[in-house]
């Protein structure tokens, strides 16, 4: 007996092309400084398409994979300001950054409370430039890993699940979401914490306000200050302008802090105020403040990690979405949502997966959450020739994969100690042979899976990276140094 998953027409289709280079997109009327823009973004090393106005910018959106925006904001036929408005609306994983001249700085923090990424201006530093490229495209690669499951999806709160697992989740946006006080969600990563996010703030009584989100894991420390409060003209080198912070912009709207990070965050949650970096003026704001973190913090705070003080002001509403092995009744409904996206994305007609597909997905442990899920079923319909998703398209290793990769020292010690048993009585093994026996069993194992991927994928280097939720860059220098070919 076949089960049939149904596919819903509200999938906007998102042509998206595996490859290693971030594309950009340049809209700017400016024939020589796009021409300047265009060079010094190649020779970074990024895939650039570059227009003279934003009618054309947003065709290319249409027509081409992209993945992070520059847009200048006085443009003919259609302005950055409504490139923002539109790149929000449909496209809302890409950033968008804002080229402005000095005096229309003030429009350029109003794009950035629609929901811009940054903002650089004319004449620009080229350091700087590349430096809020290179970051756009870090959270372009992060946002394209944590699937948005359920994000285009009617239902409650636009999210995936009717387990009971998540019928608690929704209680507490129930009763929360029209507060003003703040939330701590903790979780494992790719549970779907950004979501949980969203659905407070459009839920809220800011919901027309700005949400304004700020993943500190991709922040380096010592900018980290800098982001949140923002800086005045000259308290650094490469501080040409004064810029507020996410802080500042979220003013009247919503905060999200994901992977929360230790900064000066205490008083400016308690009393609403700081002053920016090189600045003397106390800014006060009304912001709603919701963080996340994939961590123990109660493990964090006994070990010195994690400021005690900031976890009581933080855990005001502590919300923890569960794990998806917690919520397995969920699975079905979430294939069915990634089958949808990846036959638009990949050209593909499948229509379900058969019942023993379906129990062999269910009976997994998922360590990834619902991003390794969503990673699965795109492999299987890879492979898949005909209108269904069978058994034999699940790698039957994936599983015992998980396990290794959680803890491949522990069997490697257990292989180790194994061995060390044959010796003679009385020899007393070394410490760097035990060292050595680890290190040579783990870099077995890695090479194993690697080469069980390249099987899985025909050899293709982009596949195999996906496959084993790493960068094709870094794929490559573990395959030059484990001896391997690329196929």
């Amino acid at each position: 007996m076949i089960h049939r998953v149904r596919i819903s027409d509200a999938f906007r289709a998102r042509n998206r092309q595996l490859t290693s280079k971030t594309h950009i997109l340049i809209a700017e009327d400016e024939t020589n400084l796009r021409r300047v823009l265009r060079a010094q973004l190649q020779r970074d090393g990024y895939e650039v398409r570059a227009v003279g106005d934003g009618e054309a910018a947003l065709e290319v959106l249409r027509q081409h994979p992209i993945d992070v925006v520059i847009t200048d904001l006085r443009m003919p036929k259609v302005d950055g300001m409504q490139v923002v408005r539109h790149v929000k609306q449909e496209y809302d994983h890409i950033p968008v950054i804002v080229i402005t001249a000095h005096g229309t700085v003030d429009t350029a923090v109003e794009a950035l409370k629609l929901g811009a990424f940054d903002y650089v201006t004319k004449p620009f530093d080229r350091v700087e430039l590349g430096r809020v490229v290179a970051k756009a495209a870090r959270l372009s690669e992060i946002s394209s890993k944590h699937a948005s499951v359920g994000s285009d999806l009617p239902g409650r709160y636009r999210i995936i699940g009717q387990s009971e697992a998540m019928a608690r989740v929704y209680g507490v946006i129930d009763r929360v979401a029209a507060t003003p006080s703040t939330v701590l969600i903790t979780g494992e990563s790719g549970t779907g914490k950004e979501l949980i996010a969203r659905a407070l703030h459009e839920n809220s009584d800011v919901r027309d306000s700005s949400l304004i989100r700020v993943n500190c894991g991709a922040i380096p420390p010592d900018l980290i200050e800098s982001e949140l409060f923002g800086y005045e003209k000259g308290a650094f080198t490469g501080a040409v302008t004064s810029k507020p912070g996410r802080f500042e912009l979220a003013d009247g709207g919503t905060l999200f802090l994901d992977e929360i990070m230790q900064v000066k965050l205490l008083r400016a949650i308690q009393e609403q105020e700081f002053e920016r970096v090189g600045g003397i003026k106390t800014i006060k704001v009304s912001v709603r403040l919701i963080a996340a973190t994939n961590q123990d913090l109660g493990v964090a705070i006994d070990e010195g990690r994690f400021r005690e003080d900031l976890y009581y002001r933080l855990n005001v509403v502590h919300l923890h979405l569960p794990p998806l092995r917690e919520r397995a009744d969920d699975i079905p409904l979430l294939v069915e949502h990634f089958i949808g996206r990846f036959n638009q994305r990949l050209g593909r007609e499948v229509v379900g997966l058969s019942e023993d597909a379906q129990r062999r997905l269910i009976e997994l442990p998922w360590r990834g959450n619902i991003r390794e899920l969503e990673n699965v079923v795109e492999r299987c319909m890879l492979f898949c020739d005909g209108d269904q998703i069978e058994l034999h398209h699940i790698p039957e290793n994936l599983a015992e994969a998980e396990t290794r990769a959680a803890a491949p020292s522990l069997i490697s010690v257990e292989e180790s100690t194994a061995s060390r048993s044959l010796e003679a009585p009385g020899e007393a093994p070394e410490a760097t042979d035990l060292k050595e026996a680890v290190r040579e069993a783990a870099t077995k194992v890695e090479r194993e899976l690697i080469v069980r991927a390249l099987e899985q994928t025909g050899g293709n280097v982009t596949h195999t990276a996906k496959l084993l939720n790493i960068s094709r860059k870094s794929l490559q220098n573990k395959m030059k140094d484990l001896g391997l070919r690329e196929a």
